[in-house]
């Protein structure tokens, strides 16, 4: 059979048994092995799905990926969201709309330490949705800063999709993770500015209110400061050589472990919790990512990377035309699938082509995930969205995703200046 047709076939029958909410590495898992079978006979195939899962669940290198994950279930139960929320409230909360930028100062450095969109989009909706809603914030406004804050997690280390991407491409997952750090920080920055842009244009939309007293401001920064170095300990480690990223991830997970039990934040029940959650996520992770491997092969045996390669290069529109192409696809595809899924589905097609095109690596690396940042606040698939509206139930997804709207447009001119300027994200990559 054409291994052109069988390729066409597979990407069928994978669509379809998506839409019947198979599980998504279940999903590629079966269409790669089916795939190949047919190719190079059912005995190679069932060969490389032994071989493929031993090699994915023992490799030390994707050993960062639960890790991490476990540093972040740790944080997480120990409540380091609240106390980073009334940290940035106590010193900027009482400017008009300061609940807002606090709100997205808080969910950066909890996804800084957590990695997880949906998890901080989660955390935030029911720490920082109640007080902007008890000092007279808008429904809309309030979720849709949620929504963007939850979009960090994706970008700043230490990042699930980052950790992904790189296996997925052979690339440093150390460098990728400092590649995300400014683009990080610009995004944040950019949030807080867009929040002051609202107040400007509306002024009486957004409320202040009297600030706290400096005993207040001082006694809540002292509560963040354990686990900000424990960040900072990490990706120093990280950036300055003294550890890989799997150490990062193990040294991240023991420091946030000791320092629950130092402060009393983690007990018996914690502690039990935070393990079941990790390992339920990394769980999910590496079904998803052995399933990816195995449609790679795949795709690789019927030469669908190397043909579209061909086919987008031959275009005759210029190497930012094709990544413009690219974008748009991710844009479309960010409104209606799941961010990893995406990231799983297309990047080992779409990777030889950016490398024909020369572009680097690292840095179209953190341009998938602003993408994908973009498809957890945009319709009609919008996971952050989904993930606050099951939160605060007394939310409709139509004020949601229009309170999200101004940061949408925010992220697409911060997307724009990523692809102008990539020193911004290989700035510290170079230096390590």
């Amino acid at each position: 059979m054409d291994p052109d047709l069988i390729a066409i076939g597979g990407f069928v029958v994978l669509f379809a048994l998506m839409l019947l909410r198979v599980p998504v590495g279940m999903a590629m898992g079966l269409v790669g092995v089916a795939g190949y079978a047919l190719i190079a006979g059912a005995g190679p195939a069932l060969k490389l799905v032994g071989l493929t899962s031993m090699r994915t669940v023992t490799d030390y290198t994707f050993g960062v990926i639960p890790m991490f994950m476990l540093m972040g279930a740790f944080v997480t139960v120990s409540g380091v969201s609240r106390e980073l929320f009334r940290a940035t409230n106590a010193c900027i909360g009482h400017w008009r709309g300061g609940l807002g930028m606090a709100t997205v100062l808080a969910c950066g450095g909890f996804a800084a330490i957590s990695g997880s969109s949906v998890a901080t989009a989660a955390t935030f909706s029911t720490v920082a949705y109640p007080e902007m809603r008890r000092y007279g914030y808008p429904q809309s406004f309030s979720a849709g800063v949620i929504a963007a804050g939850g979009t960090l997690g994706a970008m700043l280390p230490p990042s699930t999709v980052l950790a992904v991407y790189a296996v997925l491409t052979q690339q440093d997952i150390g460098k990728l993770f400092m590649a995300g750090i400014l683009p990080g920080l610009l995004a944040m920055a950019m949030y807080v500015l867009t929040i002051g842009v609202i107040v400007a244009v509306r002024p009486t939309m957004l409320p202040s209110h009297e600030p706290k007293p400096w005993s207040e401001r001082l006694v809540a920064l002292k509560d963040v400061w354990p686990s900000l170095a424990l960040f900072v300990f990490v990706i120093g480690g990280l950036y300055g050589g003294f550890f890989t990223p799997t150490e990062a991830g193990g040294v991240g997970a023991g420091g946030a472990f000791l320092l629950g039990i130092a402060r009393r934040k983690l007990d018996r029940a914690g502690i039990r919790k935070a393990l079941l959650q990790a390992t339920r996520t990394a769980a999910a992770v590496f079904t998803v990512l052995i399933g990816a491997l195995l449609f790679g092969y795949f795709l690789t045996i019927t030469q669908t990377p190397q043909k579209l390669t061909g086919w987008l290069t031959g275009l005759g529109i210029g190497n930012y035309g094709v990544l413009v192409l690219i974008m748009l696809m991710y844009l479309v595809l960010g409104c209606l699938m799941d961010a990893m899924a995406m990231i799983i589905l297309t990047v080992p097609i779409i990777f030889p082509v950016i490398l024909q095109l020369g572009f680097d690596p690292i840095w179209f690396g953190i341009i998938i995930v602003m993408t994908v940042e973009l498809g957890l606040i945009t319709p009609p698939v919008g996971m952050n969205v989904f993930v606050i509206k099951s939160v605060v139930s007394e939310l409709s997804f139509a004020s949601i995703f229009k309170g999200a709207g101004p940061f949408v447009i925010t992220d697409v001119i911060r997307l724009a200046i990523l692809i102008a300027f990539p020193v911004i994200a290989l700035w510290l990559p170079g230096r390590m």
